[in-house]
Formats: structure tokens, C-alpha cells, sequence
């Protein structure tokens, strides 16, 4: 299954995806006009602050399989396509139960075009840019990533490539020393040092009733 997969030591929390997430899910397609739209088109990704200063986190519907929301929505609103977990936003009763058991906290509630009317809110999530998608295209927030944090492939491509991207940090770090083994060495060195120092040192003992 291909799913958009996040780096998020890459990310820097410019929010280009969310905006362009907002644009590909707007009737105008664009990004000079969809935020004049009624009501206006969200974001389906959504870019939080990490747990320490300079971290983002970019956060979006992992399309689970068994999803949580497709089986608590009392609608069936909420259904799988293929390997893709959609919204039928004019099925939607916005009850919010799939927001309730989502584990990622990626549904948000909003009104939308193609609702039943434009002040009802209702589920929306990720979609991974379906159309996009069926027209051969990356989904708008991967495109939009200047810095390589979002990427979109198999999961099994994606788990392939960090495996050899590991690799080849380790390799270039063994080969930048003469003496790979030097840094294990010098360790070992001051332990040994460290035991005979201890075995070695001699403590003054005084007499039983010694005064302090």
C-alpha cells in the first residue's frame, strides 16, 4: 500500500503542505483564490509543534487497515476505497465518534463544498488527494515539500531506502577513521585504569572510638 510517509527530522515547519492541501481540496484550484471561497477549503495535513524547540511535526490520516472510524460511523460515512479510508460529506451527521476512536488525531470538522450546505460541519480528513492521484500526480502536499520530509511510495520501498540510507551513514563514518575499533579501545583503556585506581587507593582508618 503506498501511503505519504513523514520525516520529521527534516521538516521546518514552513506549512507549505497545509497550503497546499488547502488549494488541491478548493473548487478554484488556486491558491490566489480558494481562500476567498465560501466556506473556505481546509487543510487536510496539519503541522504541530514538536516536543522541543526547532521541531516540527507534520500529521495526517494513516489510512488504517481495520480503521477505528470506518467501523464506529454510524452513517457510513466513513468507508474504505481500495487502500484508502474517504469521507462522504454528505452522509456525514458530524457525531464525531471517528474522531473519538482515531488514534492519530487527524479528523477535523469543518463545512464543505460539496456538503450538504455550507454551514454544516462535517468529518474531514486526509484523502490522500484521490484525484490527484487517479491522474498519475503525488499527492499536493508531498509536491509541495521543499525539504523532504513528506515522501509518498510503499511502505516497503520506503522501509528499503532508510535502511540503506543507514548504511551508508555508518559505512562513511567507519571509513572517515584509520582505526574504526580506536574509539572501543581508548574505552576499555580507562575502565581498566579506572578499576586499578580504585583497587590501588588506600583510605585512612582510624581507631575504634577515635574522636572526630
Amino acid at each position: 500500500m503506498r501511503k505519504v510517509f513523514i520525516d520529521p527530522a527534516r521538516c521546518i515547519g514552513c506549512k507549505q503542505c497545509e497550503i497546499a492541501c488547502a488549494t488541491a481540496h478548493s473548487l478554484s484550484k488556486d491558491i490566489a483564490t480558494a481562500h476567498l471561497e465560501v466556506p473556505i477549503p481546509r487543510a487536510r495535513i496539519h503541522v504541530d509543534p514538536g516536543p522541543v524547540i526547532g521541531l516540527s511535526y507534520p500529521s495526517n490520516c494513516r489510512h488504517c487497515d481495520p480503521a477505528p472510524c470506518v467501523g464506529i460511523c454510524p452513517s457510513g460515512a466513513m468507508h474504505r476505497d481500495g487502500d484508502l479510508v474517504l469521507v462522504d460529506d454528505r452522509a456525514c451527521i458530524g457525531c464525531a465518534m471517528c474522531a473519538v476512536v482515531c488514534p492519530f488525531d487527524v479528523i477535523g470538522f469543518y463545512p464543505t463544498a460539496s456538503g450538504l450546505d455550507h454551514d454544516t460541519a462535517v468529518a474531514v480528513k486526509c484523502d490522500l488527494c484521490v484525484d490527484r492521484l487517479r491522474e498519475g500526480a503525488l499527492p499536493a502536499c508531498v509536491e509541495a515539500c521543499k525539504v523532504g520530509a513528506l515522501s509518498f511510495g510503499d511502505v516497503n520501498d520506503v522501509v528499503t531506502g532508510a535502511r540503506r540510507t543507514h548504511a551508508d551513514a555508518v559505512f562513511a563514518a567507519v571509513e572517515a577513521v584509520d582505526d574504526p575499533l580506536a574509539g572501543w579501545r581508548a574505552n576499555g583503556v580507562a575502565l581498566r585504569n579506572l578499576v586499578s585506581l580504585a583497587e590501588t587507593a588506600t583510605f585512612p582508618v582510624q581507631p575504634m572510638g577515635a574522636q572526630r
